[in-house]
């Protein structure tokens, strides 16, 4: 049998949480992890199965073989051993649709824990687990001299009145009159339930105040939540540019591991206020065809620590242009010579490239550059001589990623572009969005992946820089994972190429 030792420190923090969870009358504990994919999952375990043992020897819960992406139905024994650190009691409203809160009296206590997931026999950590891989990228960094990773996402999303699949999102193959979907919004120019009058024209959703944002109040909720449950603060929200109710929420800057748990937290604090008032929420990169897609621009910077005094490896007062170090500029390099294969972990799925298009303010060309929210990275420059905020923006990965790959992911090209000394292009002060196409080839101006099939083939050609901490086994299933599913979306004919095509 193994056995995790702990420290003194340990053993108390432990102990003090299965007292908190008698004395609270906790009846259920859901025990949560992502796949390989981002998806969250989870279990619930009677609250009085959480001993001291849980924390040491892990639980024997989990069947790898049922999860997409990590085990073989011969060698599917495994463990999930709490994070005492991400101890917290759910809002009673959680896991419980609004009808059936409606319907029924009963109600339940449960609190949650993200897990680290261990190989059954031996024990040993499971090198595919999401949280394993972020905990790697960590100490690669503390290895290469930076003592502290923190990153700060943004995440966009929609909240929809419903979403209508029909009759047979599966396959066109539907004699009873074919497939698609459709939208409701009360805040969007085609609604039919609009009882306030108001509506958000397309691309006209950017900060504007209710009664025109129908959704600033589940945001507060939202916000206050994540706040009052789990500990999360909340520096901002907002509607977004889309109409048909998207908005942005932005978390306080944390280290890698820690802000990852807080963006799972928050997509599935988000998720459930949004179905607790009759709505959905969707984190899909590109739902609407004629509006803007959601991001999940993500800020980034590399400290040290001597002697007791933390320093911003991003900062140098003598730069003039953006008050960025030679480090920093050797980590941009790395971020834009990895961004095509990047793209296969920040922006993994098929509707992720039906965001990064031209004319609807996502990134599609590989630049850098001060407060230009047109380049793929973005020095935010708010403010002078604050080393604190001295940071980098990616603008490239959205929503649908796995946040604790995807932090990873970019942290490692960033420390390969240090290691080797990549020197980025010269930075781009112009809207790219409105230069030619000779003149972006003068300025060494690459694009991004237009699909996911090829973001997938350049992560298969270009991935030594992840080898330090991720699997050559789990790259190789993911690719093969992800070419599967192009092909699921683009071997279906679409409304679109009947509407383009039928007349050929």
């Amino acid at each position: 049998m193994w056995v995790v030792l702990m420290s003194k420190k340990s053993e108390e923090h432990i102990s003090k949480i299965i007292e908190k969870i008698k004395n609270e009358k906790i009846e259920w504990v859901r025990l949560q992890f992502c796949d390989p994919f981002g998806i969250l999952q989870q279990i619930s375990v009677d609250a009085n199965d959480i001993t001291e043992e849980s924390f040491s020897q892990g639980m024997p819960r989990l069947d790898g073989s049922s999860i997409k992406g990590f085990k073989e139905i011969y060698d599917s024994d495994m463990l999930l051993t709490p994070d005492p650190n991400t101890f917290a009691i759910l809002p009673e409203f959680f896991d419980m649709d609004y009808k059936e809160r409606e319907q029924t009296n009963y109600r339940t206590k449960a609190a949650r824990f993200f897990v680290n997931i261990n190989e059954g026999y031996t024990g040993k950590r499971y090198s595919r687990d999401s949280r394993f891989i972020a905990e790697q990228a960590s100490e690669v960094a503390k290895n290469a001299g930076f003592d502290k990773c923190y990153f700060g996402p943004e995440v966009e999303f929609f909240i929809f009145d419903k979403i209508v699949l029909g009759p047979s999102p599966m396959s066109t193959i539907n004699w009873s009159g074919g497939t698609g979907y459709s939208i409701e919004s009360r805040e969007a120019p085609w609604s039919t339930n609009n009882a306030s009058g108001y509506i958000i024209p397309v691309k006209g959703g950017y900060y504007p105040a209710p009664p025109a944002d129908s959704l600033n109040c589940a945001r507060d909720e939202i916000g206050s939540t994540l706040n009052k449950y789990f500990g999360i603060k909340i520096e901002a929200h907002h509607h977004e540019v889309a109409t048909a109710g998207q908005g942005e929420i932005q978390i306080e800057f944390d280290e890698l591991l820690p802000i990852a748990d807080k963006v799972i937290t928050l997509k599935k604090t988000t998720k459930e206020v949004a179905v607790k008032r009759g709505r959905v929420a969707n984190f899909m990169p590109k739902p609407l065809e004629v509006d803007n897609g959601s991001a999940m621009h993500i800020s980034q910077s590399l400290w040290k620590e001597q002697k007791g005094k933390k320093t911003n490896a991003f900062y140098d007062p003598n730069d003039e242009y953006a008050e960025l170090s030679q480090i920093a500029q050797y980590y941009i390099g790395g971020l834009l010579e990895h961004a095509p294969s990047l793209c296969a972990i920040t922006n993994p799925t098929t509707n992720s490239y039906r965001r990064l298009v031209p004319g609807f303010e996502a990134p599609t060309n590989l630049a850098w550059s001060r407060s230009n929210r047109s380049a793929c990275i973005r020095i935010p420059s708010h403010h002078k001589n604050m080393e604190v905020r001295k940071r980098i923006e990616s603008r490239i990965p959205d929503p649908s990623a796995n946040i604790y790959l995807a932090q990873s992911a970019m942290l490692m090209a960033g420390l390969d572009g240090i290691k080797k000394k990549i020197q980025p292009p010269d930075s781009v002060d112009a809207n790219i969005y409105k230069l030619s196409e000779k003149k972006k080839r003068e300025l060494g101006i690459k694009k991004l992946p237009v699909a996911l099939r090829e973001a997938i083939y350049e992560l298969e050609s270009d991935d030594e820089y992840l080898k330090p901490v991720f699997a050559k086994d789990f790259l190789e299933t993911y690719c093969d994972i992800k070419k599967q599913e192009h092909i699921s979306v683009f071997s279906l004919p679409s409304p679109r190429e009947f509407y383009l095509y039928s007349n050929v």
